[in-house]
């Protein structure tokens, strides 16, 4: 364990990688349109840029701990913030789609190791009395890095500066953290002791169905709504990949001897196949809701890029706030259990005071608090989930079930971002049709309506004609405004009906002793 300097200097490096990786997972979204301008991309073309650096993070997932025991933690970590640092400089200096699209890629492969291999780091840190403490550290990196990616992101899409610094800004930090990681970090000693596996006994049949299995299904759920799903046979082929690859990769890493990924670490632990599930909603209503938010007070508010950031920025430091605050809870023994089903209850009361807010004139005071709740819900549904699923595991289990909670998260903000989405588009032409009906000529108050428009626009100047054209517009953007409107507060009804629906998973876990040891030692 490292004590006094050392300790923090090692604690700031390693939260602030986590910080960049998950920045870099939503910073590019409030960029897409200046970067179709100036890369002359097409809307389809451009998400790829978001979807290269996601399949990428939830590929090398789940394989950091084979990687960090084949190579050395240090060596490893220090790769992966090296590769991220000269990635981000080569997207900035990116001149067509396709070569950003391949250096987001490359960036996603040293983010993922940078997330996975951050949290073994801290724990390897912390005495087993402050190991809350070390995760609620890594939590804050968790909660607030997408959070506050949009906020950076819109500052700099707002300045001069022009999209390739939302990658530069990566790079002083990256130059730190690789100096404090060369002479600050250290193997823990059964990692300096380990014998690499000799090529020819890796688990290759593994590695090869992950990356078809998961990044199958990553595409997919990027691409979906982009490509209409079934509708398109790319997505059908990709979808068959997923189901191929990833029962091959189930059946072949609960039967090879040496896997890339040890499966059967989640039979050994009650919580951590709880936690495994846990994980994947606390995804779904992290990156849900601060996908579907910023799209709301953008196209329908009209906010800026840099507004819409700032607005969920206080929220992001409410969830800092509380991960040392739920750590020291967990170190005095407050159940985790209790603390979920209080964070599981504070998130559904979000989103239902999200839902009564949402309207044509909402401000950025409607929303205030009920960013901070949400802050607050998933600060107590994310250090809980994390401290029982790894109780009780030691040295490769442990690290095989960090990585495993760690790519079912990530995939669980895809499959949020994506039913969200799609949702988002579906639920708005089917609110529209059910809303036509009231809207006639043959109806008083539509007639009423369009003459007020049509008298509105003669009075600016309009011609007849024009004006009476210029009022059915009108009536068609208030419809509209009403459809999103009416959507949008269903989108987050339904999201807090799923986080109700999970709540009495969290009968079906085990109580965790305070104190009970979780040894990361071995993990990534």
């Amino acid at each position: 364990m490292e004590t006094g300097f050392t300790k923090w200097i090692i604690v700031v490096t390693v939260v602030l990688c986590v910080l960049l990786e998950l920045i870099d997972t939503s910073i590019v979204n409030v960029a897409l349109t200046q970067m179709m301008g100036n890369l002359s991309a097409t809307q389809q073309e451009v998400s790829w840029v978001v979807a290269a650096y996601a399949i990428a993070n939830v590929i090398v997932i789940p394989m950091t701990g084979f990687l960090a025991e084949q190579f050395g933690r240090r060596n490893y970590f220090l790769a992966s913030v090296i590769l991220f640092t000269l990635a981000s400089i080569a997207c900035g200096q990116s001149t067509n789609i396709w070569e950003l699209v391949a250096f987001r890629f490359i960036q996603g492969v040293g983010g993922g190791a940078l997330m996975a291999t951050s949290q073994s780091i801290l724990v390897d840190t912390f005495p087993p009395r402050q190991l809350a403490l070390g995760q609620a550290l890594f939590g804050m990196g968790v909660i607030i890095g997408p959070t506050i990616g949009p906020t950076l992101g819109g500052y700099i899409v707002d300045s001069s500066l022009g999209w390739p610094w939302i990658f530069y800004v990566n790079v002083p930090v990256g130059i730190l953290a690789s100096i404090f990681t060369f002479l600050f970090i250290r193997d823990p000693e059964r990692i300096r002791n380990a014998i690499p596996t000799p090529l020819r006994r890796i688990d290759w049949a593994g590695i090869g169905l992950l990356i078809m299995g998961v990044g199958s299904l990553q595409y997919v759920l990027e691409q979906g709504e982009t490509e209409d799903w079934f509708d398109s046979r790319i997505i059908v082929l990709f979808a068959t990949l997923a189901a191929v690859g990833i029962i091959g990769f189930i059946w072949r890493e609960l039967t090879a001897a040496k896997p890339i990924v040890d499966l059967r670490v989640l039979t050994k632990s009650r919580n951590l196949a709880v936690g495994a599930f846990l994980s994947f909603v606390l995804g779904f209503g992290l990156f849900a809701s601060v996908f579907v938010l910023p799209i709301f007070t953008q196209r329908i508010l009209g906010f800026s890029a840099a507004q819409t950031g700032l607005l969920l920025l206080p929220g992001a430091l409410a969830s800092g706030f509380m991960m040392p605050v739920i750590g020291k809870s967990l170190q005095n023994g407050v159940p985790q259990k209790l603390l979920l089903a209080m964070g599981f209850t504070i998130f559904f009361g979000f989103t239902f005071w999200m839902s009564a807010k949402i309207s044509p004139t909402a401000g950025t005071s409607d929303f205030f608090w009920p960013l901070i709740v949400r802050g607050v819900g998933l600060g107590l549904i994310f250090l809980p989930i994390t401290t029982m699923s790894l109780a009780g595991l030691q040295g490769k289990d442990a690290g095989q079930a960090a990585g495993l909670t760690g790519m079912i998260r990530q995939l669980g903000g895809s499959f949020g971002v994506a039913i969200v989405g799609t949702y988002l588009e579906r639920g708005m032409a089917s609110t529209r049709m059910g809303l036509l009906p009231n809207i006639s000529l043959y109806n008083p108050e539509t007639v009423q309506r369009i003459q007020a428009f049509t008298q509105n626009f003669i009075n600016r100047g309009f011609p007849a004609a024009q004006a009476r054209q210029q009022a059915y517009a009108a009536l068609e953007g208030v419809l509209m405004k009403q459809v999103s409107i009416i959507t949008y507060s269903q989108i987050f009804t339904t999201l807090g009906f799923f986080f109700l629906a999970c709540l009495p998973l969290i009968l079906l876990i085990k109580r965790v002793k305070a104190g009970e040891k979780i040894d990361l030692n071995a993990a990534h």
